[in-house]
């Protein structure tokens, strides 16, 4: 969510306890800083609805992309030809809350891999 969004909407942000870095849709590092703050929020679409958590992120021109991790757990079926979603795995689960599994997300471990290389080259230099 881009953080202007998030303020337009006076969404609360909540501090991330180790701000992680961003890609962008085409894979490339995002420009601005870290992600430090997330928002809770509802995501309501046709007949479901949930409370989740979306990363916040400044000096973006959209409002909401919603994650792969997202996309795949609900398996929507996408007509890009007409605009349509179907929620083709939204029975119970819409009730609950779905979260991503609790761990490092991808961006968590390529940051850490980033950080073991650039030691790595540092530790070349010494020698």
């Amino acid at each position: 969510m881009s953080l202007e969004f998030a303020r337009k909407q006076r969404f609360k942000l909540k501090k991330i306890k180790n701000p992680i870095y961003m890609r962008n849709v085409d894979e490339t590092f995002n420009k601005e800083k870290l992600i430090e703050n997330t928002v809770e929020v509802n995501i309501y679409y046709q007949e479901h609805r949930e409370r989740t958590e979306i990363d916040v992120i400044g000096g973006q021109k959209w409002n909401v992309i919603l994650e792969i991790l997202w996309l795949t757990h609900y398996n929507h079926k996408i007509n890009w030809r007409i605009g349509k979603v179907k929620m083709t795995r939204c029975s119970e689960e819409c009730e609950k809350q779905w979260r991503p599994k609790q761990g490092k997300s991808g961006w968590q471990k390529q940051k850490e891999k980033e950080e073991r290389e650039e030691k790595g080259k540092r530790q070349e230099k010494r020698e």
